[in-house]
């Protein structure tokens, strides 16, 4: 499992309110969608309240929640998927995450 995982694993693991996640994932991509629309970027170095950084952040966070309530080690699925990606769409570029 990755770092991000690892970290929000740590931080902030409730499989009870995997629901609740969920949830949060929607509101959160309905802010990051609004923050698109209007270019929200930040407007000095460090300050990405209400920004387009703050938001994909946020929906990181709560996928990668969920993924831990279901016990999914990301780093393990993304390359499975990518690998069906590539046999459907053709692309010629393979996922190879670095060896650790």
């Amino acid at each position: 499992m990755g770092y991000l995982q690892e970290y929000i694993r740590a931080k902030d693991y409730k499989p009870e309110l995997v629901k609740d996640y969920y949830l949060k994932l929607a509101e959160e991509s309905g802010e990051l969608a609004r923050a698109i629309r209007k270019g929200l970027r930040p407007s000095e170095e460090g300050q990405i309240k209400e920004t387009i950084e703050e938001e994909l952040w946020d929906v990181i966070y709560y996928a990668l929640a969920i993924a831990n309530c279901y016990d999914i080690d990301l780093e393990q699925v993304i390359p499975q998927k990518e690998a069906l990606n590539n046999q459907k769409y053709q692309t010629g570029i393979s996922f190879a995450p670095p060896a650790k």
